[in-house]
């Protein structure tokens, strides 16, 4: 499986940007707004040290990372549900991704265009919410219309569907974003087949320095205010990343930079966003990682491999990969009790080193 991110902001954010510094893909960018066209799509390694310590261990030929797939979309203005500005379209393409990242404006600079009348964050994040949620509203509407006929005939699931989403009608309807409601188990479900834009795990992006983003603006302290409506956030100073670019960690820590880059934090809450996880597999052709969901159980993870694996599941065997490393091979990590046998109620942990076993 692969994580797929949106990006989605406001003209001139810093989202192109971002995108190229994440991506290290030529994208256009240029100071004013509308200079995206068409989505971009990228695919970004997520760094994993144990990937190449693993490979260093076994040898192996190749190492193959985790990805995540961003897409950048042309940034969103006031009405863009409605097709300002291109933005209805926009937003479309997005909704196939697993979250959105709002990427939001934190930084003073007067030389680039704000089409805003102020340096607002929270507004920006409002402005956005309203567009995603005219969005969904227009979706749920269509489809409400759609079971109109099968309702009246007391078709049981269209009559479940059709609750759901007058449920769901109702919350956007008074501009309340949907991953913020309370939703059942079953109403979640009918929910997910619509790939609604709202319904997704959001991350926010506070693009500036930390002390531009960390300064009382409107009477009013950005990082509290946000750690108080408990968001997911990150500050990036997305203009210094891609100056960075392509330094490694000495250089980073040399000019002054953290060891661990904005963009691989922003890749690593991702996958805490949407409650991901890496098992390993290693071995003289290829050491590769494996994304899957926390609490997958074996025959789970077999079948991210190959779908017959998880059909045909009969054991696994396991072991912690700073543990294989240290005792310095396989025949001593079996020896001192390090490999062990699971079956199939096994939870896999991340940076669990897995091999297979199947009929």
């Amino acid at each position: 499986m692969s994580l797929s991110i949106g990006i989605v902001g406001l003209p001139n954010v810093g989202k192109s940007t971002l995108f190229k510094t994440l991506t290290k893909k030529q994208v256009l960018i240029a100071n004013y707004p509308f200079a995206t066209i068409d989505p971009n799509v990228g695919v970004v390694l997520v760094p994993d040290e144990r990937v190449d310590k693993l490979a260093e261990f076994s040898k192996s030929v190749k190492k193959i990372y985790a990805t995540v797939d961003f897409m950048d979309i042309a940034g969103l203005v006031k009405g863009a549900s409605e097709g300002e500005g291109l933005g209805n379209k926009f937003l479309a393409n997005i909704r196939e991704t697993d979250a959105i990242l709002y990427v939001l404006r934190a930084f003073k600079n007067p030389d680039i265009i704000n089409t805003q009348t102020e340096i607002n964050p929270f507004k920006e994040k409002e402005i956005l919410d309203v567009e995603l949620i005219l969005k969904d509203l227009e979706t749920v509407n269509k489809r409400i219309d759609g079971l109109a006929g099968d309702v009246r005939t007391g078709k049981k699931e269209s009559i479940k569907e059709n609750e759901v989403l007058q449920k769901a009608k109702g919350f956007l309807s008074q501009q309340k974003v949907l991953i913020d409601q309370n939703f059942i188990e079953d109403e979640a479900v009918i929910l997910k087949n619509f790939q609604l834009l709202t319904f997704k795990p959001r991350l926010y992006l506070l693009n500036g320095k930390p002390e531009e983003v960390s300064l009382e603006t409107s009477n009013y302290n950005l990082v509290d205010a946000i750690a108080s409506t408990r968001l997911n956030y990150v500050v990036l100073d997305i203009a210094a990343e891609y100056e960075s670019e392509g330094l490694n960690k000495e250089e980073r820590v040399g000019l002054g930079f953290s060891e661990l880059s904005g963009t691989d934090i922003l890749i690593k809450k991702s996958y805490e966003l949407l409650g991901l996880q890496t098992f390993l597999t290693t071995g003289e052709d290829e050491t590769r990682a494996w994304t899957i969901h926390r609490g997958d159980k074996a025959p789970q993870a077999a079948g991210v491999i190959h779908s017959d694996f998880e059909k045909k599941f009969v054991k696994a065997e396991v072991v912690f990969w700073e543990d294989l490393l240290k005792v310095g091979s396989y025949a001593n990590a079996r020896q001192t009790g390090l490999i062990r046998t699971e079956g199939k109620e096994y939870v896999v942990k991340d940076g669990d080193v897995v091999e297979f076993k199947h009929g």
